[in-house]
């Protein structure tokens, strides 16, 4: 029988020394907001993954560990099933963390002072750390219209001259956009013609919704499967980001031995025995929690965009085709984003990321986290919809 696992449970996350909720303070200086910001879930990890955890924690002796076999056999068997992507167990390196992995890629094929592009609004780190390794970060902007963000490829074939890689978010953050595989081709063309390496962030590939399908850079094209790295990890699947089990897939054989042999020189791609055995469990028996998890989340999803026509006009949103991060289109309000922030945490009570964090593009816009029980998210959109209305 199939288990049914319960999404509407609240669970009090304080204590925990969690980002999300204990970090507030360092933010906003409170920590009475309902923290609807950082990207990760309020669901409990699933049962099979703690369990797994558990079971080797029984065993009280935590010396120096190597990876499980069913590390890379589960990575390999849930790409393959899930993406249609045939995967070999060498073309996989461990990596501590997907932001981690990009800035060790970007010291491994880049050099101070190199430029490197990204396509603005975008997950901040991409440039945060691009600038903070004295790489030069170039934003090309996205296009939005009818709804959605757009690649203007007469742009990117501009701004991406020089460029010595380009940071590609696949699935978008903060826009939810899944891209198409011709878009991704096009990319591939692009990057190919220019001698840019393509680094690719697919850490919210599992969390597209349905019908879209996510499609790996890599496998769109050969131009596309010879100038790439991918990054992937269970963690924001499977609400486990605090294990750090991340993974690359490299699969042209000259940029997968110089990553590998620049990762071992600083032992970067030796995980924990919990981050292994993590992953492995995740991808071994999670197709049905996942399943179960999108579908609360699409309701979610629902669920805001309705209340949002229906109670706060003046608030659009981009709907996400993946993951639980819905883009507030907030413009019609008129605020400056100062303002705009100082609405949704000193009137509204809640802790979202705001728009501009990932570019300029982002004026006007908060990015709101509904990966969380529905009584949460029915008073955090409530409260909103007071504070808009008390103007």
């Amino acid at each position: 029988m199939t288990q049914i696992y319960n999404f509407d449970e609240v669970i009090d996350r304080r204590g925990t020394d969690s980002v999300k909720w204990d970090g507030m303070k360092n933010t906003w200086g409170r920590d009475d907001l309902t923290a609807l910001w950082v990207a990760d879930m309020d669901f409990r990890t699933p049962p099979f993954v703690m369990d797994a955890l558990r079971r080797r924690l029984e065993h009280e002796v935590l010396g120096y560990t190597m990876a499980c076999k069913e590390w890379s056999a589960s990575i390999c068997n849930w790409l393959q099933k899930r993406h249609q992507w045939t995967v070999k167990a060498e073309e996989l390196t461990f990596v501590p963390g997907i932001v981690r992995g990009q800035a060790l890629a970007l010291l491994c094929f880049t050099q101070p002072g190199d430029r490197v592009l990204v396509m603005t609004p975008v997950y901040h780190p991409f440039f945060l750390v691009t600038e903070r390794l004295e790489r030069q970060a170039v934003r090309s902007s996205l296009d939005l219209r009818d709804g959605h963000y757009h690649i203007d490829f007469d742009r990117l074939r501009r701004d991406v001259q020089g460029c010595k890689a380009l940071i590609l978010c696949n699935p978008h953050n903060p826009g939810g956009r899944v891209w198409t595989v011709e878009e991704l081709r096009q990319v591939a063309a692009v990057c190919h013609e220019s001698g840019t390496l393509v680094i690719s962030d697919e850490i919210h590939a599992d969390l597209t919704l349905p019908p879209y399908k996510h499609h790996p850079f890599a496998t769109v094209s050969d131009e596309a499967a010879h100038n790439s790295l991918t990054f992937m990890a269970p963690s924001k699947s499977f609400n486990m980001p605090g294990l750090q089990s991340s993974y690359a897939v490299t699969q042209d054989e000259h940029i997968r031995s110089r990553f590998q042999a620049f990762m071992e020189a600083g032992e970067f791609c030796e995980g924990h025995l919990l981050a292994y055995i993590g992953c492995a469990a995740a991808y071994t028996y999670g197709e049905e929690w996942l399943a179960q998890v999108l579908d609360y989340i699409k309701g979610n999803i629902d669920f805001t965009e309705h209340y949002l026509k229906e109670h706060i006009p003046a608030i659009g949103m981009i709907r996400p085709q993946a993951s639980y991060l819905v883009f507030l289109d907030c413009r019609a309000l008129g605020l400056k984003q100062e303002a705009l922030e100082r609405l949704f945490a000193d009137k509204a009570g809640l802790a979202l990321n705001t728009g501009t964090m990932f570019g300029k593009e982002g004026e006007g816009f908060m990015r709101l986290n509904v990966g969380c029980p529905r009584s949460q998210l029915v008073r955090a959109l409530r409260q909103l919809e007071v504070a808009v209305n008390q103007g």
